[in-house]
């Protein structure tokens, strides 16, 4: 019979494991599409090298060491992807802008959120991979070990 505590264990390396093939994916998704012309466009890019890295150190070796670091990690990933949601928003904004400046408010946010190029909302993926990591870290046995100690 499984107990909680293994149900827990496999859905939280299933879990982890969405995340690495995530942010696998996502790393690729910008090789490919050449996100790299600036230094804006490379954050990402380290953003994720550093995510990944973190997921193989805490994934080969889990320590209490690593999985605050994979925490902390995820929470740059998040503020990685909304920063890039702002860059991608107000890019399109000024877009827009150029086209027809007459335009304002809501007819302007629509054209400015449905734009393909750069798809305002595609940094949020980060976010979705962020928050996956550290909902794979919920009632981590490392964690508790260290709260039973203090």
């Amino acid at each position: 019979m499984e107990t909680e505590g293994s149900t827990l264990s496999r859905l939280r390396r299933l879990v982890f494991a969405l995340v690495v093939i995530g942010l696998a994916g996502l790393t690729v998704d910008l090789l490919l599409l050449g996100h790299h012309e600036d230094a804006w466009q490379v954050a990402p890019l380290v953003a994720l090298g550093i995510g990944l890295g973190a997921c193989a150190w805490h994934g080969l070796k889990a320590s209490l060491a690593s999985l605050r670091s994979f925490q902390a990690v995820m929470v740059l990933l998040a503020l990685t992807g909304l920063v890039g949601m702002y860059l991608h928003f107000d890019g399109n904004r000024e877009f827009q802008l150029e086209m027809d400046s007459s335009q304002s408010g809501w007819a302007l946010f629509l054209k400015v959120i449905q734009a393909h190029s750069p798809p305002a909302l595609a940094p949020a993926a980060f976010v979705q991979f962020a928050l996956l990591g550290l909902v794979s870290t919920f009632r981590h046995p490392l964690l508790g070990s260290r709260r039973s100690a203090g």
